[in-house]
């Protein structure tokens, strides 16, 4: 089984560099594996709690909870359908459900901007975490976030939309959506034409910084500056884009995947810098680094490629050179989140016979214990695809997962 994965992982490295390539031959081993394997729907305590009915239910990225302050509500999308891209006009509905009365679902909202990966970044607001909550939307023409209390129904508009809010509520980061929907279909928002598509390398902002209170929006970095901190020569006429940012729980330094096109080759550097601007650190640049986790102020959870130990999940030290290689065996990417004690989940792209895994794993321990598995249909697939992302609930004794393997996308407790 080893052997298998690492000649998959070697194949997966040479294609990275010719995606279309990549696409079809991932789709014929995949459909060829699939009709010769055992098949499996699912495997665990993988129990669905939205209703079955014509709409598909989602929450959206892992580095967020759906649970309230009480593991009582929850918070999700739902939508016509969840296997091809959203068009501008395409509206989905804020469910919110309580897990004490049979999960009843009430609609609490609407939002008309929102992608197949990450939503509309629907979160609960700290620092309670109990009654406001906060969404991206498309009113007037703009894009804007919404912050909406659901004991009064008040609502706050924003000027910008979120991507990163602070676990203390005062304020967002934020980035060019339209840029990002260009350049990476799936996560961005379709609304509005990009004003940058025709600049490789804008010298206009990149990351904005946003008040919760004031509404203040202030710009961080541009694309430029990024561009010439610590650069390597085929930055100079490559495309550039920021992508995944993510505030350390104190709330003074943040990162973000600083990620640049050299035809179809993509190359990532993971970059940390302070919530109020300057103090850029180049944390990891070998070429790939994917998702990210903060565990705590000074330390990241990363998916990613160091040029000795190949690619796996690292611990990394903020502003140092310092790393540990965590859970070795771990060699395909996934979606990790620390629970509020030092527990990781994480989970897999389909494999071979398209099928995810969801693992649990201690910090210390090398022991890569499986806890969940389920079925991804084909339709769900390349940028509709239906990740996982597993979030934990706040005591840190559950995971929700977005899975498909009922055939269609809907909301799962996996108990362990």
């Amino acid at each position: 089984m080893k052997n298998i994965q690492g000649i998959e992982q070697s194949v997966n490295k040479v294609l990275q560099r010719f995606p279309q390539l990549k696409t079809g031959i991932k789709r014929i081993y995949q459909t060829a594996m699939y009709v010769v394997s055992p098949k499996l729907v699912s495997e665990g305590s993988v129990l669905r709690i939205t209703p079955e009915d014509d709409y598909e239910y989602f929450f959206g990225y892992y580095d967020k909870s759906p649970w309230d302050s009480t593991d009582r509500y929850m918070l999700c999308l739902r939508v016509k359908n969840a296997y091809k891209r959203p068009d501008s006009d395409d509206e989905a509905e804020l469910v919110l459900i309580d897990t004490e009365k049979d999960n009843s679902i009430r609609v609490i909202a609407k939002t008309h901007t929102w992608n197949v990966q990450q939503g509309c970044m629907l979160q609960w607001l700290g620092p309670d975490y109990n009654e406001r909550i906060i969404y991206n939307d498309f009113q007037n023409g703009k894009f804007c976030a919404v912050i909406l209390n659901l004991k009064t129904n008040e609502e706050k508009i924003l000027p910008m939309p979120v991507y990163s809010v602070s676990l203390d509520g005062t304020f967002a980061l934020t980035l060019d959506f339209t840029r990002l929907h260009r350049l990476r279909p799936g996560y961005g928002y379709c609304n509005l034409p990009g004003t940058t598509a025709e600049e490789d390398c804008p010298d206009s902002p990149c990351v904005w910084r946003e008040d919760m209170t004031t509404g203040e929006c202030r710009p961080l970095f541009s694309y430029a500056e990024l561009a010439v901190f610590e650069p390597c020569p085929e930055m100079k006429d490559a495309i550039h884009k920021v992508n995944h940012l993510m505030i350390a729980p104190d709330g003074k330094r943040f990162m973000m995947l600083h990620r640049w096109f050299v035809g179809s080759r993509k190359c990532t550097r993971l970059l940390t810098a302070n919530c109020f601007g300057g103090g850029l650190y180049n944390l990891l640049d070998e070429g790939f680094v994917s998702h990210c986790y903060w565990k705590n102020e000074r330390e990241i959870l990363t998916f990613a490629e160091k040029r000795d130990e190949g690619r796996g999940y690292y611990l990394l030290r903020d502003k140092s050179r310092d790393y540990r290689h965590m859970w070795p065996s771990l060699v395909g990417d996934g979606h990790p989140s620390y629970s509020s004690g030092c527990q990781v989940v994480t989970d897999t792209y389909p494999d071979r016979r398209r099928v995810s895994s969801i693992y649990v794993l201690e910090e210390g321990s090398l022991e890569t214990p499986v806890v969940a598995r389920v079925f991804a249909p084909f339709r769900y697939d390349n940028d509709v695809r239906c990740d996982l992302h597993p979030r934990w609930n706040r005591k840190g004794n559950a995971i929700c997962i977005d899975s498909a393997h009922e055939g269609k996308k809907e909301m799962y407790i996996v108990k362990f």
